[in-house]
């Protein structure tokens, strides 16, 4: 009954990991009292990339999987089961962590070429965005009219 409570337990952490109530961009929490500049520009090409995953989803998944393969086996076999479950669950966390995402480069209206990568949002050739920087870091890129 215990390993059953306990899976449930991280299954549940894991899927509600992250969620949050507003749809509106997403600052870090040192970042967002911070004083910010924008640039405003025009999309010229869009390339499809992936984003690696920072190491969380590698280590979450490794918890994961350790505290899982424990619960099978006996003696022997419940070593290999874990040392499985932790190698397993690292390469899992690692592949869901992933990300898809576009890079944009972009003229701005200073006649500037930039390049900047976003995830989660579509833009169109021919779009115009307001990146907002934090100092040399692209923060968010939005479109606008």
């Amino acid at each position: 009954m215990k390993k059953i409570l306990v899976a449930s337990s991280l299954t549940a952490m894991l899927i509600l990991t992250g969620c949050a109530t507003n749809s509106g961009p997403e600052y870090s929490g040192d970042s967002y009292q911070q004083i910010k500049t924008y640039e405003i520009g025009t999309v010229q090409s869009i390339r499809p990339v992936v984003i690696s995953d920072n190491g969380t989803g590698t280590f979450i998944g490794a918890i994961v999987g350790t505290v899982l393969g424990s619960m099978v086996g006996q003696g022997r076999g419940s070593t290999l089961a874990t040392l499985a479950g932790g190698l397993g669950g690292a390469y899992a966390g690692s592949q869901a962590a992933k990300a898809n995402a576009s890079e944009l480069s972009v003229k701005l209206d200073d006649g500037r070429d930039v390049v900047v990568v976003v995830k989660g949002k579509n833009f169109l050739v021919g779009d115009r965005v307001k990146i907002i920087k934090d100092g040399n870091r692209a923060d968010q890129v939005y479109r606008i009219n």
